[in-house]
């Protein structure tokens, strides 16, 4: 589609469809009528102006500090660190508890008058934990800090497998101290690329994300996204993909992806020495090996014509399912355990493959 979603009052059909969406999404994840959003092109930029949004209003109510940092943990998305290199800002790491999650007293820890910002992930993306927002929520108005919710991967689909009975922590926006959210359209919303969506708890904040200029001969040119223009069609297929599932959709995927991780889990556990990392809440999982090098499994499970992905700490292999998953699982899991035996075997040499996203 041609339509330009800069120009809403010419394509006021794209601004009813945007508004819907925002609202659908906002309503998943606990926002109320005083949220606003928008629509962006993905996480990264979707993170990138809740990090723009923080430190406009850490200027504003913040004025005396003049380096902001923000505080994330160790298995915060890169896209945070992007962010803060273009803003000018510096992202402060912090190491995970022992559980994989951020370490709330860490993060407290690492708060210095020059924070401006907390980062909690709903889930991870590399072990798909989900981080204690509750309690990351009241050390951000404890300390006068913006939190910002990445749930890029969980945030459209997770409140349904909340609904389907499994324990999956409070992330959203009513939660107390929640400054805005990330939810991406095109991972568990199951839209065409690139769609996602950026919330702020309200009006006050979603104006600390836009950028205006007016000293040129046209007049004001404000955005409330990176991009000025945007592609209409990607905010027209999010808003038909999401009316067609609707939440019966959604549910029947959830049910699904979640069968397919219980059914993954429980195969790893009868290959010997492989093991979950952590306590995963949605359907993104990673596990490692005890006895053998997992990375050499994974190169074998490549030579098998699986797409494997890495990870570097802990070493492991992760795996984000989805439905089309679901027919395969049992043979991903033929195809690991005589992976493995080959590597115990001696038949598998160190790997020389590095862990990239």
């Amino acid at each position: 589609m041609t339509e330009n979603g800069l120009g809403m009052r010419v394509f006021p059909s794209l601004r009813r469809m945007e508004a819907d969406v925002v609202a659908m999404v906002a309503g998943l994840v606990g926002g109320d009528a005083a949220v606003r959003g928008h629509m962006t092109s993905g996480g990264t930029e979707s993170i990138f102006l809740a990090a723009h949004a923080a430190r406009e209003w850490a200027r504003r109510h913040r004025p005396e500090v003049a380096a902001p940092e923000i505080v994330a943990a160790f298995s915060a998305h890169p896209a945070i660190d992007k962010a803060a290199h273009y803003l000018g800002m510096r992202v402060v790491r912090v190491p995970t508890g022992s559980d994989f999650r951020a370490d709330l007293a860490a993060m407290a820890a690492a708060v210095t008058p020059r924070t401006i910002m907390g980062y909690a992930s709903a889930p991870t993306y590399s072990l798909g934990v989900v981080d204690p927002v509750a309690a990351l929520g009241v050390l951000a108005e404890e300390r006068g800090l913006w939190l910002h919710v990445d749930a890029c991967v969980g945030g459209v689909l997770g409140p349904f497998v909340r609904e389907l009975g499994y324990p999956v922590p409070a992330f959203g926006l009513d939660l107390p101290g929640v400054s805005s959210l990330s939810a991406d359209l095109h991972k568990s919303g199951y839209a065409a690329k690139g769609a996602s969506v950026i919330l702020y708890r309200d009006a006050e904040r979603e104006a600390c994300g836009r950028w205006e200029f007016s000293d040129w001969p046209t007049g004001l040119y404000a955005v409330p996204t990176f991009a000025g223009t945007r592609p209409g069609g990607a905010i027209a297929a999010a808003w038909a993909v999401m009316h067609f599932l609707g939440a019966e959709g959604y549910r029947q995927i959830a049910t699904t992806v979640m069968q397919a991780r219980e059914r993954l889990v429980s195969g790893l556990a009868r290959i010997e020495g492989l093991h979950v990392w952590g306590e995963p809440d949605l359907w993104a999982v990673a596990y490692g090996a005890e006895g053998c090098d997992v990375l050499a499994v994974a190169d074998q499970m490549t030579a098998r014509r699986w797409s494997v992905g890495r990870v570097r700490k802990p070493p492991g292999i992760h795996l984000m399912l989805t439905p089309v998953h679901a027919p395969i699982v049992d043979d991903y899991l033929a195809d690991l355990a005589a992976s493995v035996a080959t590597v115990r075997a001696g038949a598998g040499v160190p790997s020389p493959s590095p862990a990239v996203y």
